[in-house]
Order: structure tokens, then C-alpha cells, then sequence
């Protein structure tokens, strides 16, 4: 096995980069002498426990399909809408990869590269005599949870990953005699880990002298008990709980790779842990800053603090977005890429929902989901078909007057039926076709594209997607980042922010909320549905939908709780409206329960946009509009990410991942 050796210096912290793809298990270090006088000096030696955040996945980037964030444009709530800047995200979603054009992903060698660096602290930072105990301590059991989160990265794209255990990988290692090790070894060594690590972690940094501004993201102990609850969370699930699909697969050492057999018991082990977390009673969902006394407004601003509201009490771990470095900003990227075209300056409008999404949110008066489904064509979902509940109040046709949170400058507008009395989250998180994008035109100081001046009026703030005559929220040349859907993207965008220079977007940051409470709510249901106890599930289900504003599943749906098959479904579409777009969650969940290869392959439906059409012609749901042909595609082979064709050559008997 090649080895590729590193050098370090009291100015630069350690570089792992690798020519080859099994090098980077190698930390051979060429002057040990270096390594322990940089671990003996207090400061090198908190910059290298630093640095192993340096390799955090960018979730929150839904735009690049080469890290986990794109793997949400392969999902059924998300329409990729340009080619432009999301070019692997097609060809993911289309199903157009293979070991060999996935080359320059590198998420296997960033995370090894991750574990090696985490293993290096942990061996090394006793030498740091120049901080206390506590602290040597703290760092020595961050890293253990820093290691045990890039091996979970690691295996839940690519399922059980070759584990060196607490150890580095051995120097003598050769390349045709690895292979992965087994599922219950990863989540053995995953949790093993983790719970070395809560043992030590405090509840708070500044419990270990850690400031709360320069290092809030640091590991803490809530931290590794959230991701020991998903860790274990996923081990219970069928993808990963004795599916047929990957019976009989052995590594090199005969050994097999996945369960061979269904293990209840594993759910319970699930529902300890995430109730650990719950009874801590250390976090809480966010609520709004002011109340209003309108349930209404509260629930559309509770459920935006999520993201608006720094390092709030909800969130257990996360760390600032990291969307690009550009002039936009880290944050403001995410929002240019939402953001409609001539309303604001860079306004993509690449990233949208889907129908399937917008579809979802409930209905606020009777808290129903509107749609229980779609006909099925040619083996898919057919949007234009859905299967409306007729109880839940929604009506599909037809335009009535309304006015708009956070755009009441506006006056009264015709608005399509299907938008009207929707939960607050569908207000907190679209713009539909018709409505206006929320900055007050008074706030305005770009030029119009319509009248060549800095005058705005708020008919210029209204999104008319279609291509027509008069159009506002689409690029006049017709390029690929115009808004093909119909509904703009609006959940990172603060109202009455105008988005006319640069600044507007630098000034923007937010906290990606990598774990949050509401999650281990959600995993804590899950698991009591699995393990018979319903009335638990649905309360911790309720306490999610009464934070933005719903009323409880048992008044929404009567009977519920002795209906496992209908709480099913309903915590499904609970979950996939909470974290709508939110990181790769969606995704993962989708494989994980195996329902993607059914719910993920459609057309690209969006409303009917092309000329000449009208504001109320607009509202017909087309599948012959999108400019690229492709459909998105899921087969059994996509649950798990394939080894790429380098890394097959380095490691010859590494057995690959089922359809590949």
C-alpha cells in the first residue's frame, strides 16, 4: 500500500491531502519530534483539534451533488430547475452514474482523511501540558465523536466502510487484502465510541473554558448522544435490518457484510437513546420572539427561527453555513440560488420545490394533508393526478382574493385556491406563482428591469413566473436559471431584505442546525410506532405540528392512534415538511425506509409557464414545460453510493455495493 508522507510545521496544521486513494489511511509522520512539540504548545495544539472540523460534510449546500447537500435534488421534494451550477446534481438524479464517472467525488477520501486526523488528536494531545486536565480531556473525547461522526458520513452513503477501530490504520496495510468490515462492527465501533465520548463531553463548552462566540460548534455531550440516536436509528431500519436485497453479500474475509435476518430489538435500542436525549430536558423546540397572540404569525415565525435565530435553543449541533466563499457570502449563496431573477440582483431561481412538497403541507383549519397521493403512470407518480382527502378543506381550482403575510404592503391579489388556508410553514417556506416576493418596493434601490429606473411599485414585486408578456420573476433571455417551476424557494430569506448589492447577501449567516431537537422528536416517534407505542408517538408528533401553529393529529384524524398504517403515513409527511430541503435528511430517510426506488422516479412536472399563456392559464400542472428531457430516476442500486473505479484499483477485492 503506497504511503504518502506528511510534514508538519508550527504555521501549518496537518495536511492530508493524498495522491492515491489509500494513502490517506496512512499518517506517517516524517519528524515526530515536530508532532510532539506542536501537541506540547497549548496553541498548535487546539488549532489541530480545530482542524477536524475542517472536514465537515456541507450539507447545507442542496446545489453541489459531489457532497451530501446535492443528494437532496435526487429526491421527490426538490425539482432541480437549471443546468447551470447543478450539473452532477442531474446526473445523479437522472441515474446517470457509475463507479467510473463518480472519479472526482470524494467523500470516502475526505472522511478517511477526516478519521485519521481525529486519530492523530487522540493519540497525541496528552502531550498538551500547558492546558489543564479537563481540557486535555475534553479535546481527547471530541475527537472520539468527531471519528465516530465521519464514520457514520462514511457509512450512511456507502453502508459498512472498512473500520481501523481506535487505532490508525496500520502501516503495512496492503491494498488488495482490505475490505469493509461488517455492519455490526461499524455500529458497534460508531456507538462504542460515542459513548466514551458522553462520558466525558460537557453540556456546555464553557464548562471546559471554550467561549460560547469563537467556539460554539464544538462537540458537546448532547451532541453525541443525538448522533448515537440516529447512528442507532438507522441500524433498526430496513435498509440497514436484514433486507433481501443484500442477502448472501461477504467481504474478502468471508464474513457477511449486512444482517441476514430482522432484529425488533434494535428499535428499542433506538428509542432508549433518543429518549436519553429528550430527558436531559437541556433543549427545547424554538419558539417565536414576540408573541403575537395569532397562532397563525407565531407558528410562521417559530418555525423560521429555526434558521434565523443563531445558536438557539433548539439546536444540539451545527456549525455556520458554508454555502460558497463567493461575493454572495456563505449564507447568501443559498439564498441567491432561490431567489427570483429581476427582483433581485444574482438571483438564480435553480433550486425549487417540488409538487410532491408544496402537496404536502396540511391544511391549517383542519390540519389534514390535502394530498394522500397520485395516480400512478408509466410506473410513477403523476403529479397532474393527485388524490385529494375532501375533507381537508383544500380545494384544487379556481382564484379567490387574498392578502400575504410579510408582504401586507401589497393590498388584496388573486391568488389560485390550492394556496389559500395552507399551514404556516407552506407560507414560511414558498412564494407560489402569483404572489409577491416579501420586500417592501420601498426598500428597493436596484434598477427596474421593467422602467430602467429605481422606482418599484408592488405589482413589480409580484411573482409571475410564466414567459409571457409583462413577466417579472424570470431572466428575459430565457437561460437556464430561470424559475421553471412555478414557486420560488423562500425559507432562508428573511422578509424585506432587498437583495440589491452584494452586502445584502454577505450580511446574511446562519447556523446549520446539523442535529436538532425536533429531530430526536421525530426519531423518538419512530420508534415508538415500531415498538406499538402510539399514543407516545403521537404526542411528540403534536408537539412539532402545535409549534408551528397545527392542531393535534388526534383532532386532524380521529382514530389515529389505533391506525398504525394511517400514523405511519402521517409521520412521513410530518417529517419531509419539517426538514424540507434542510440538508440531505429527506434523502437519507427516503433510502433508509427503502421508499425512494417508488416515490423518487417522476416527470418534471411543473405549472404550465411557456407562451402564451396568462396568470390563471398558468395554474395547469404540466409535464412537457421543463426545458430538459430527462426524468428523475431511482433503481435498488441507488440506496448505497458506489465505490468509484480509483479506489476498486487501489483496493482489488473491495467488494462493491449491490447493482454496480
Amino acid at each position: 500500500m503506497k504511503k504518502l508522507i506528511y510534514t508538519l510545521s508550527t504555521f501549518a496544521l496537518l495536511a492530508l491531502g493524498a495522491v492515491s486513494c489509500d494513502s490517506y489511511f496512512d499518517v506517517e509522520l516524517q519528524d515526530q519530534a515536530t508532532i510532539e512539540e506542536m501537541f506540547s504548545k497549548r496553541g498548535t495544539a487546539r488549532q489541530l483539534a480545530a482542524h477536524m472540523y475542517a472536514y465537515l460534510p456541507k450539507e447545507e449546500n442542496p446545489v453541489d451533488a459531489t457532497t451530501e447537500g446535492g443528494f437532496s435534488g435526487r429526491t421527490d421534494a426538490r425539482q432541480v430547475n437549471a443546468s447551470a451550477y447543478a450539473n452532477n446534481v442531474f446526473d445523479l438524479r437522472v441515474g446517470d452514474y457509475s463507479p467510473a464517472s463518480i472519479t472526482g467525488y470524494t467523500l470516502w477520501e475526505n472522511y478517511y482523511k477526516a478519521i485519521a486526523h481525529c486519530t492523530l488528536v487522540i493519540e497525541n494531545i496528552h502531550l498538551n501540558k500547558e492546558d489543564n486536565e479537563a481540557v486535555r480531556e475534553y479535546m481527547k473525547a471530541e475527537a472520539r465523536f468527531m471519528r465516530a461522526f465521519y464514520y457514520f458520513c462514511l457509512f450512511r452513503t456507502y453502508g459498512p466502510v472498512i473500520v481501523w477501530g481506535d487505532k490508525a490504520a496500520p502501516s503495512d496495510a496492503v491494498g488488495s487484502s482490505l475490505d469493509r468490515n461488517t455492519l455490526e462492527e461499524n455500529i458497534d465501533f460508531i456507538v462504542s465510541e460515542l459513548d466514551r465520548a458522553i462520558d466525558v463531553l460537557p453540556m456546555s463548552i464553557t464548562e471546559v473554558g471554550l467561549q460560547e462566540g469563537s467556539d460554539m460548534g464544538r462537540a458537546t455531550k448532547g451532541a453525541a448522544m443525538a448522533l448515537k440516536s440516529r447512528v442507532l436509528l438507522y441500524a433498526a431500519s430496513p435498509l440497514y435490518n436484514g433486507n433481501d436485497l443484500y442477502a448472501g453479500m461477504t467481504n474478502y474475509y468471508g464474513n457477511e457484510i449486512f444482517p441476514q435476518g430482522y432484529d425488533a430489538t434494535k428499535w428499542e435500542e433506538a428509542k432508549k437513546a433518543a429518549k436519553a436525549v429528550i430527558d436531559l430536558n437541556y433543549y427545547s423546540l424554538v419558539k417565536a420572539d414576540k408573541t403575537s397572540g395569532d397562532e397563525f404569525t407565531d407558528g410562521i415565525r417559530a418555525y423560521q427561527n429555526i434558521f434565523f435565530k443563531q445558536w438557539n435553543e433548539e439546536t444540539i449541533w451545527g456549525w455556520w453555513m458554508n454555502f460558497y466563499t463567493d461575493w454572495l457570502g456563505r449564507t447568501g449563496g443559498f439564498i441567491g440560488a432561490c431567489a427570483p431573477r429581476n427582483i433581485t440582483v444574482e438571483g438564480w431561481q435553480s433550486l425549487t420545490p417540488s409538487f410532491k412538497l408544496v402537496d404536502a403541507y396540511a391544511m391549517y383549519e383542519s390540519g389534514r394533508y390535502p394530498v394522500t397521493g397520485y395516480d400512478r403512470t408509466s410506473g410513477m407518480d403523476d403529479y397532474s393526478k393527485p388524490v385529494i382527502d375532501e375533507t381537508s378543506g383544500y380545494v384544487s381550482e379556481g382564484f379567490s382574493m387574498t392578502t400575504q403575510f410579510e408582504a401586507e404592503w401589497a393590498g388584496e391579489f388573486e391568488a389560485h385556491n390550492s394556496t389559500l388556508g395552507r399551514e404556516p410553514r407552506y407560507y414560511a417556506c414558498l412564494v407560489p406563482n402569483g404572489y409577491y416576493w416579501p420586500c417592501d418596493p420601498k426598500l428597493k434601490t436596484m434598477t427596474n428591469p421593467k422602467t430602467s429606473s429605481t422606482t418599484w411599485t408592488a405589482e413589480d414585486m409580484r411573482c409571475h413566473f410564466w414567459r409571457g408578456s409583462g413577466a417579472l420573476c424570470q431572466r428575459w433571455d430565457q437561460t437556464s436559471t430561470n424559475n421553471y417551476f412555478g414557486y420560488a424557494w423562500r425559507r432562508l430569506y428573511a422578509a424585506n431584505n432587498p437583495l440589491d448589492v452584494g452586502s445584502d447577501y454577505q450580511q446574511i449567516k446562519y447556523v446549520y442546525p446539523a442535529f436538532r431537537l425536533a429531530e430526536i422528536f421525530f426519531n423518538y416517534a419512530e420508534c415508538c410506532i415500531e415498538t406499538g407505542d402510539y399514543d407516545e408517538a403521537i404526542k411528540y408528533l403534536n408537539m412539532i405540528r402545535n409549534r408551528s401553529g397545527l392542531n393535534d393529529l388526534e383532532v386532524a384524524y380521529p382514530g389515529i392512534a389505533t391506525d398504525p398504517e394511517l400514523l405511519r403515513w402521517c409521520f412521513k409527511q410530518e417529517k419531509m415538511i419539517e426538514f424540507a430541503i434542510e440538508g440531505p435528511m429527506h434523502f437519507y430517510d427516503s433510502c433508509r425506509w427503502m421508499t425512494a426506488e417508488k416515490n423518487f422516479p417522476t416527470l418534471n412536472w411543473t405549472l404550465n409557464l411557456n407562451d402564451p399563456v396568462d396568470y390563471h392559464d398558468s395554474w395547469v400542472r404540466s409535464s412537457e414545460d421543463f426545458p430538459l428531457a430527462k426524468h428523475s430516476k431511482f433503481t435498488k442500486r441507488d440506496y448505497l453510493f458506489p465505490f468509484d473505479s480509483d479506489q476498486l484499483a487501489e483496493m482489488t477485492n473491495l467488494t462493491q455495493n449491490y447493482g454496480f
